[in-house]
């Protein structure tokens, strides 16, 4: 496997794991055998029934919706229920019964299943979702059960509602997302950043600062002060597609009814030149890490938060924060490179009211202060192996600081279009520049030092007529 395949690997796993855990188990599993090491949640969720029904107030005691997945909603090995599965068992009485699929098979699984008429209700949001999901008819609107979501209760939705009308298609809602996720962030040492004289960009993002100048700046200094003999990096990871988004501009505009290919747009050129430039200063180490780098050889590692836990019990010593990535020097205001927690409510299942129940389950612990303590109160938690090694941990700090970057108050999510109009736009292939997606290409091939690009106009020019391609497919003409 390749270094930038390892990469994708783990992009795969911000797009697919969410804010679950991926199961280990083989088989299909459900919440009635699914066995738990302790005899009940750490954690108790106290529920008032009448606040978590609300005024679609739905009876779906009894049921079970069939969840299709590479990762089982309901507890393993010695963990709680997550707050939401807490709710929909204990107040709505229904339960979630887990098929297993492979990540790489998951797709191909639900074709197969809705071909055969064998029952799944839910499935994993994924980028691919809309329009490419949506036009091979793998889902269903979610708009008949706004009474059940609780769409227009006072309160409940309001801080998603831009969220939600960014995803409408089509003029409805197959994705409703129920909180941003998975926010991709920059590690780095305050020790190492004390070290080298470096302001800590963390009090930079407090006090309006981090933008790309002074990502730049700090790169430049840290990568010239290499000790004789050693080499540093400015930054490692995955961190393509946040540079174009930080623009607060995408590659694909949808105005409500048809797609247009925006990539000759100037700030996406901005975008594609930092990239060329962090490049040619040789501040980009290429090579799969997987955390932050614990030799002091590389300023910055970028990647979804999943990392951080890791990144923590490997560097205990070196005082790690992290931030966003930094802002545009032209855009008006914080744009946050992330991804959406949502389940999607599979075609021709029978169970919409039950799994529409279930995602205001989500939006409830998302949202709801009593919820979201408790949620915290889990997170921090160590994670150690079997003889008490320390695996994984998030601080207090850390913890707080994630939250803050996924309010829609203070940074503005973003979400391209051009992710999810399938393989010729996103997609690995054999992964060479030849055969992957556009997208891939823009958020890569300059940071990479592509052979067959010299340029971003080189780079432009070679795939545009792609996307004008896929933008009348996906218009229908």
């Amino acid at each position: 496997m390749t270094d930038m395949k390892r990469i994708l690997a783990g992009i795969a796993a911000v797009c697919t794991v969410l804010t679950a855990t991926a199961s280990c188990n083989d088989k299909e599993s459900s919440s009635e055998d699914n066995s738990h090491y302790k005899e009940e949640d750490e954690f108790t969720v106290e529920a008032d029934t009448d606040k978590v029904k609300g005024t679609g107030n739905v009876d779906i005691n009894g049921q079970t919706i069939v969840w299709l997945a590479d990762y089982d909603l309901n507890p393993t090995n010695n963990n709680d229920r997550s707050v939401a599965l807490s709710l929909f068992e204990d107040v709505y009485g229904a339960k979630v019964k887990f098929v297993q699929a492979d990540s790489n098979e998951k797709f191909s699984k639900l074709a197969s299943m809705l071909l055969s008429g064998d029952e799944v209700d839910m499935f994993p949001y994924e980028w691919d979702a809309v329009p490419n999901g949506v036009l091979k008819e793998q889902y269903q609107p979610l708009d008949p059960y706004y009474d059940v979501l609780g769409m227009n209760e006072e309160g409940l939705w309001d801080e998603m509602s831009d969220v939600i009308d960014m995803f409408e298609y089509n003029g409805q809602h197959y994705v409703i997302p129920f909180a941003v996720s998975d926010p991709l962030v920059i590690t780095y040492s305050r020790k190492l950043m004390e070290q080298e004289g470096l302001d800590d960009p963390y009090e930079l993002y407090l006090d309006g600062k981090w933008d790309w100048d002074a990502f730049m700046e700090m790169m430049e200094s840290f990568v010239a002060g290499a000790p004789d003999g050693t080499t540093r990096y400015g930054i490692n990871g995955w961190f393509g597609q946040a540079i174009i988004q930080s623009t607060g501009h995408t590659v694909i505009n949808y105005d409500g009814s048809k797609f247009s290919n925006n990539i000759d747009d100037p700030e996406i050129e901005k975008a594609e030149l930092l990239m060329q430039e962090i490049a040619s200063k040789h501040l980009y180490y290429p090579d799969w890490v997987g955390c932050f780098p614990d030799n002091e050889s590389t300023l910055f590692f970028a990647m979804g938060d999943w990392a951080l836990g890791t990144s923590n019990a490997k560097n205990p010593d070196a005082d790690l924060m992290v931030v966003p990535f930094p802002k545009a020097p032209d855009a008006d205001k914080n744009y946050l490179c992330c991804n959406y927690a949502s389940k999607m409510l599979v075609k021709n299942s029978k169970k919409g009211e039950a799994v529409a129940a279930y995602i205001r389950c989500e939006r409830l612990a998302a949202s709801q202060e009593e919820y979201k303590a408790i949620a915290k109160q889990k997170a921090l938690v160590e994670e150690k192996t079997a003889g008490g090694k320390l695996k994984s941990f998030v601080t207090e700090e850390q913890y707080d600081a994630l939250r803050s970057y996924l309010d829609t108050d203070k940074m503005t999510p973003m979400f391209d279009f051009g992710y999810g109009m399938g393989e010729r736009m996103y997609g690995d292939g054999e992964y060479t520049y030849e055969t992957r997606g556009v997208m891939n290409n823009l958020t890569q091939a300059l940071l990479e030092g592509e052979t067959a690009v010299d340029s971003w106009a080189t780079l432009r020019d070679s795939w545009t007529g792609v996307i004008d391609e896929e933008v009348k497919r996906f218009n229908g003409q």
